[in-house]
């Protein structure tokens, strides 16, 4: 997936911007981001947070049979990803142009510069080298990978110790952390690498840049330098032209920034060291801040009731008579009250209304037995039966029925009277119905 291009309008409001000398943050031409450092609970591991931009950096290492042609020196080896985690550009699996262009700076940038001192990292001399693997992994871009990467590792590598060995003949034997203390890397000196971006052809310059500064300069420029101001890799990327005073100006301020930078990171080291010293809590987990959700609660403050009732009374014969007549407080129980009596529930009381003349109309029977589907014959099925059960609904009541006419088994009934029973049965059961959509209402 490629990344989202700026618009024209996006592109023109930044260089905009740049030419009135400010920048999309509210930082400075030369100003750098915030940087935190965190280590992790194991030596070896940091996540260095550049602004926005997060590397994660773990080392680790391993004995290996060293190269040929350098028998006693260890190996370094530095690995650089770029998920779609961390931008939605980048391709899992596959190694972009960007990504080739980092592993080689940052391989120039520590490896090349002999931080390290690889000679004590041989434990047998053609048999048996440490192999020290830097691993980084970006988490969020936001611009400046190099810088951010370059940081990390160099962190990682002074914070990592390695295993203590013996060697008893032949034999190598590597002792765990429980048995002897780990041994740190020799480091010589700190390289940090500092971005610088070109915009107009050369006119303007920021350092630091962020992502979106980065799609719209013309050219960038790499420096690599240690605080004894010693240059250890430098490159140019852009096809921008660039002076000698215009590098001779960047290689002075880098040396300001890679002296800062490497002040923090030395204070990072000694006081996460100063913590495991003393045995206190450390690793990512404990350097998250603790965001609670709490409640606001105001504190009770005394109201003041002397006079109250003098005020209130001169506010009413100041204000202008009301028309409408103003109810009386009623105080139900100490500490309450109440002024009127309120308005009477009217929910549904109008479709209720509605059903019961719909109901009504229903009910009202046409002359003669016919016109109730009654006949002669049904007549007299229920002139036989006993009692009359108007309804198994668990809703509704029910109600059983013995009429006067009724009582006597055997009596014959005629039309007329079979027609009153079945029309009474009815107008009851709607009564009924009615009886409990009130008390619903009600309730």
């Amino acid at each position: 997936m490629r990344e989202t291009p700026l618009s024209n309008c996006e592109r023109q409001f930044i260089l905009q911007a740049l030419a009135e000398r400010q920048r999309l943050d509210g930082r400075q031409t030369y100003d750098y981001r915030n940087i935190k450092i965190t280590f992790g609970t194991e030596y070896g591991s940091c996540i260095v947070e550049l602004g926005k931009t997060r590397v994660l950096a773990q080392v680790s290492c391993e004995l290996v049979t060293p190269k040929p042609s350098r028998p006693t020196e260890g190996i370094i080896f530095f690995n650089l990803e770029l998920s779609p985690m961390a931008s939605p550009a980048f391709e899992p699996g596959r190694q972009s142009e960007l990504l080739v262009k980092l592993n080689r700076l940052l391989e120039r940038c520590l490896r090349n510069s002999k931080c390290i001192d690889t000679e004590s990292l041989c434990v047998v001399a053609g048999a048996k080298v440490w192999q020290i693997r830097v691993d980084l992994h970006l988490l969020n871009h936001d611009g400046n990978i190099i810088a951010a990467a370059s940081i990390a590792a160099i962190v990682a590598l002074s914070h990592f110790k390695r295993p203590d060995v013996s060697i008893q003949g032949e034999e190598v034997t590597v002792y765990s952390p429980e048995e002897r203390d780990p041994i740190p890397l020799s480091i010589h000196h700190m390289p940090i690498a500092v971005s610088f971006a070109f915009f107009q052809q050369g006119t303007y310059l920021l350092v630091d840049p962020i992502e979106h500064e980065e799609r719209v300069m013309d050219g960038l420029l790499v420096i690599a330098m240690n605080k004894h101001r010693e240059l250890c890799t430098i490159q140019s990327s852009g096809g921008i032209m660039l002076l000698k005073d215009q590098v001779l100006r960047c290689t002075k301020i880098a040396g300001v920034k890679v002296a800062e930078i490497t002040e923090l990171m030395q204070k990072a080291l000694e006081n996460d060291k100063k913590v495991r010293k003393e045995g206190g809590k450390f690793g990512f987990a404990e350097s998250i801040p603790n965001k609670r959700i709490t409640t606001f609660k105001l504190d009770e403050t005394p109201v003041d009731t002397d006079g109250v009732e003098e005020q209130a009374e001169e506010i009413v014969s100041k204000a202008e008579p009301s028309t409408l007549p103003v109810p009386k407080p009623i105080v139900r129980a100490p500490g309450t009250g109440q002024i009127g009596e309120g308005i009477q529930n009217e929910w549904m009381i109008n479709d209720l209304e509605e059903e019961e003349e719909e109901d009504e109309e229903d009910i009202v029977p046409e002359p003669g037995a016919q016109s109730l589907g009654i006949d002669n014959e049904k007549a007299s099925t229920h002139a036989d039966a006993e009692i009359i059960q108007l309804s198994d609904s668990e809703e509704e009541e029910i109600l059983i029925l013995e009429p006067e006419g009724m009582k006597k088994k055997g009596r014959k009934v005629n039309s007329e009277e079979a027609q009153q029973i079945s029309t009474s049965n009815i107008v009851l059961k709607n009564k009924n119905k009615k009886k409990q959509k009130k008390k619903r209402v009600q309730q």
